[in-house]
């Protein structure tokens, strides 16, 4: 039997495939937003207003791609299972769903609150969950589809004042692999990357301080933060055909952060 394979470049090709992208108005999103649909992908770009995403939008058409735009409050779980709805009507389908969308709030243990705890839980572990649920019977009844969600380092290196994140994103690495073996004769794959910290507004608070800026970059085998535009590669791959063979598997991009320690750094002359 003689199968047709693409290769090259075209095995990365998202070309016919409709992407749900969550998160898409923030500066990882974006980024990933504009690769996904200049690799051929409709696009469904979601924030909690649609006015966060209506830009891109524009670009993303103006550029000749195709992107939709959808405004809904992840962390309610109801939501959640209302954009699915939405977005299939919209476009069709739902081939690739990417679970972006998270939230922060840096605090010691002792200072986060039930709020805090609960905030964080909401957007950034329960509505992966039930996105994913909700898209299950459209890829299942599809023949098929991918799921990329971004978890995080934090997953399984952990710093002060990221307690609850770090555990969502501990979460969001299980439950990949959870989807993963459960949906595996439905056809559908689930993958996710675990990117250190990247350098983008939202974690400011970390690199623009003078002292934890050095710490990064001493601490980073490659002596610098991660770029936005250095997640594309491995979304691409996990979203595409590319990754075929791939499910239930985790991504580092991480400068080198795991790969040891030289232990005659910072030892003097």
């Amino acid at each position: 039997m003689t199968t047709s394979i693409p290769l090259g470049t075209e095995m990365f090709s998202l070309a016919g495939k409709s992407v749900l992208l969550t998160g898409a108005g923030g500066a990882i999103g974006s980024v990933l937003a504009r690769s996904l649909a200049a690799c051929g992908a409709r696009i469904g770009l979601q924030d909690i207003t649609e006015s966060k995403v209506l830009g891109l939008a524009a670009e993303i058409e103006a550029a000749g791609g195709t992107a939709l735009t959808f405004g809904s409050d992840l962390s309610s779980t109801d939501a959640c299972v209302s954009l699915i709805a939405d977005a299939q009507a919209a476009m069709g389908s739902i081939n690739v769903l990417v679970n972006c969308a998270g939230i922060n709030r840096r605090k010691p243990i002792d200072d986060v609150t039930p709020d805090d705890f609960d905030a964080i839980v909401a957007v950034n572990m329960r509505a992966v969950f039930f996105l994913s649920q909700a898209v299950h019977p459209i890829m299942k009844a599809q023949g098929g589809g991918t799921i990329v969600n971004i978890s995080s380092l934090s997953a399984r290196y952990s710093f002060n004042t990221i307690s609850v994140y770090a555990a969502t994103k501990a979460a969001v690495t299980s439950m990949t692999r959870s989807f993963a073996r459960e949906w595996v004769a439905d056809g559908i794959r689930v993958n996710c990357i675990e990117p250190a910290v990247v350098q983008t507004e939202f974690t400011a608070p970390l690199w623009d301080d003078p002292k934890r800026s050095v710490w990064f970059q001493e601490f980073t085998p490659m002596g610098r933060l991660a770029q936005p535009h250095e997640l594309v590669g491995a979304v691409v791959y996990l979203a595409s055909d590319a990754s075929s063979y791939v499910t239930g598997q985790s991504i580092t991009i991480e400068g080198g952060i795991l790969a040891g320690a030289d232990w005659d750094a910072n030892q003097g002359d």
